[in-house]
């Protein structure tokens, strides 16, 4: 089996070319030369191996070409993982490292469906994890297979696990917010962590990345890690006055006690703590629905919704929030409408709200309808019989006597 030349050859080895002929040798400094074998060769790295830890310099991990570790090193070397944001490359990175450690010296093309759906199946208890390890298989397969390394994508149709069912990160409630608040004053940076992820909505990536140099003109403008699209967030005045109390850093509001800056997994430990000392079992991404449906419910449009969240133009998750709103607002609705009925007193009562009332006495449970006023009754008025148009029924009649004519035979 052979497989391309390494762009870039290990430490100390050198090329001597004589005619058609390719030499290799290792060579540390002034040292000796000692002769190896073709870097594509099997016994390369063993050889390699042997003349370093001769010449007194630690022994260096080499990558294997045609290893899987090799391939996915290249991977990361091209424009399109470059082009990914900087949280999906670290996250991916992390993956990687995971199965580097498990089959990185296993050759690549070896990897076959089986293989991907045996790792997606073994991260079957997390099952944002397993989606996570098909996504980073699939964009490196996909660029293999488009740079002619393989000759087919295994993770080709390699389904994602179903998502568990339920609303995922829970949004707080107007007492847990209070309850918050209550446990931590203003000039506690437990208490500027709160405002800063409610005034603006953002996540976690972006909330410890945030400070003064975001301000324009009362807004805070910010490109999202996750999308890279902008989001535009007036400062409100609960988080102004709380950045104004502090404590913040010079160029974070988001601190932790020593003064210094939050990475996104730490803070996201900070913060967990401090709603656990305030009786609140919820998370920061939760903060983040609780301010996407104040906003939808305060009348938003999707559009201001997308600029202030920093969601893709025309996202389901503005939509989402628009709709839940706006279905709360005619179940208020709904809702005004049935009281009235039930109070057929009132001004502006139809005079069917006694049949009305207790029909929906009947649906909610009550023993005896909710009406107390009298009869309604409307004046009956008798109904009256249209008059024929004589000159109409003289002329249809006249019509119905003319003698009907046989038809002519061709």
């Amino acid at each position: 089996m052979t497989f391309d030349m390494p762009r870039k050859l290990p430490p100390y080895v050198n090329v001597q070319r004589s005619g058609r002929h390719v030499y290799y040798y290792f060579r540390r400094g002034k040292g000796k030369r000692t002769p190896l074998p073709d870097p594509r060769a099997d016994d390369f790295i063993v050889k390699y191996q042997a003349a370093l830890a001769a010449s007194g310099e630690p022994t260096r991990k080499i990558i294997t070409a045609g290893t899987l570790e090799w391939l996915i090193a290249r991977y990361r070397e091209t424009a399109i993982y470059a082009s990914f944001s900087k949280a999906t490359r670290k996250q991916r990175d992390n993956i990687f490292r995971g199965i580097m450690a498990r089959a990185g010296d296993k050759p690549y093309r070896n990897i076959s469906r089986q293989s991907i759906i045996a790792g997606r199946d073994d991260r079957a208890a997390t099952p944002a994890q397993a989606r996570n390890f098909l996504d980073a298989m699939r964009g490196l397969f996909r660029w293999a297979l488009e740079a002619g390394h393989v000759s087919a994508d295994p993770t080709a149709g390699v389904r994602n696990p179903p998502r568990p069912k339920g609303p995922g990160f829970q949004i707080w409630s107007e007492a847990e917010v209070d309850a918050y608040r209550a446990t931590w004053a203003l000039g506690t940076s437990e208490r500027v962590w709160l405002e800063v992820l409610i005034g603006t909505g953002a996540r976690r990536g972006d909330a410890v990345i945030l400070g003064r140099q975001h301000l324009r003109d009362g807004m805070i403008a910010v490109e999202t890690q996750k999308e890279g699209v902008w989001a535009y967030v007036p400062v409100l005045d609960t988080m102004q006055e709380a950045i104004e109390k502090g404590p913040t850093g010079d160029l974070t509001f988001i601190v932790g006690k020593t003064g210094r800056n939050f990475t996104k997994e730490s803070f996201g430990n900070a913060f967990r703590a401090a709603c656990r000392a305030a009786g609140v079992q919820k998370s920061a991404h939760g903060l983040r629905k609780y301010a996407a449906t104040a906003y939808a419910e305060a009348g938003l449009s999707d559009g201001e919704l997308e600029s202030i969240f920093g969601w893709v133009r025309g996202s389901a998750m503005a939509a989402h929030y628009s709709k839940n709103a706006e279905r709360k607002r005619m179940a208020e609705g709904a809702a005004e409408k049935i009281r009235n009925t039930l109070r057929p007193n009132a001004a502006g009562a139809r005079p069917n709200a006694k049949k009305t009332a207790r029909k929906i006495s009947e649906l909610i449970g009550l023993e005896k309808p909710m009406v107390r006023s009298r009869r309604l009754e409307l004046p009956r008025v008798a109904p009256q019989r249209p008059q024929r148009c004589a000159s109409t029924n003289s002329a249809t009649t006249a019509r119905r006597r003319l003698p009907v004519r046989p038809a002519r035979r061709v």
